[in-house]
């Protein structure tokens, strides 16, 4: 029931490369955005956290169809990249990585948003009065003091790209090795009657699912506790 074939196997690797890349990239982008956005609340700083969560409550195949625009062979994107000699973005890894990125954003930016806002500018003040730099300042005071906001924003950033399914069916289509990952794959599973095959990942997916709101409460609860 549980035995997996090689094309199970060739989606698990290309699912696994674009969670690990999308969270790496995503928490490098967010932690300094996250930390901009905690620092005050003017006009243009709301602008922007609205446009950081937009993800969450735009259809996902209209942020694919306007990548799949841009990224294209015929859109800005896509005719820059093939003046320099490269491939448009449109159906390969590259261009769902990019849409991977943005539209787990939110889910790297919130929770760091959060912690780095329960953590207040007083740590780091005193820091600064005793002669701790910039970097010194990061590594020593707010990381250690947010670590939990980091866990969380890494695991549902991986935990969402995912499960997604949307944007990259619209700008990856299902080209195996490249662009078809699990939840894809799924869904050709079960568009092909094969129930069986679509019953095996689901089910891993789900397992995965709680095992990631699990870690998430987890440090939640932990972080609480901590304030209290």
């Amino acid at each position: 029931m549980f035995e997996l074939g090689p094309q199970d196997w060739q989606a698990i690797t290309v699912t696994l490369r674009l969670c690990l890349y999308t969270t790496v990239i995503l928490l490098f982008i967010a932690t300094p955005l996250a930390w901009w956005l905690s620092s005050g609340r003017s006009p243009g700083r709301v602008a922007l956290q609205a446009v950081v969560a937009l993800p969450l409550v735009l259809p996902p195949t209209v942020l694919g169809f306007y990548l799949l625009i841009v990224l294209g062979p015929r859109g800005p994107v896509g005719e820059a990249l093939e003046a320099i000699g490269l491939n448009h973005l449109a159906f390969s890894f590259g261009g769902i990585l990019v849409g991977s990125v943005l539209y787990s954003l939110p889910f790297a930016v919130q929770p760091l948003h959060q912690a780095f806002s329960n953590l207040g500018r007083r740590p780091v003040e005193v820091a600064s009065s005793l002669g701790a730099g910039a970097l010194d300042r990061f590594f020593t005071v707010t990381l250690p003091l947010t670590r939990g906001g980091f866990v969380v924003a890494a695991t549902l950033t991986f935990a969402h790209t995912l499960g997604e399914f949307g944007v990259i069916l619209m700008l990856g289509g299902s080209i195996p090795g490249e662009t078809r990952v699990l939840s894809v794959l799924i869904y050709d599973h079960t568009e092909a009657m094969n129930y069986d095959g679509a019953h095996r990942l689901s089910l891993l997916l789900l397992l995965f699912s709680f095992f990631t709101l699990f870690i998430v409460y987890t440090f939640s609860r932990r972080a609480e506790i901590a304030r209290i």
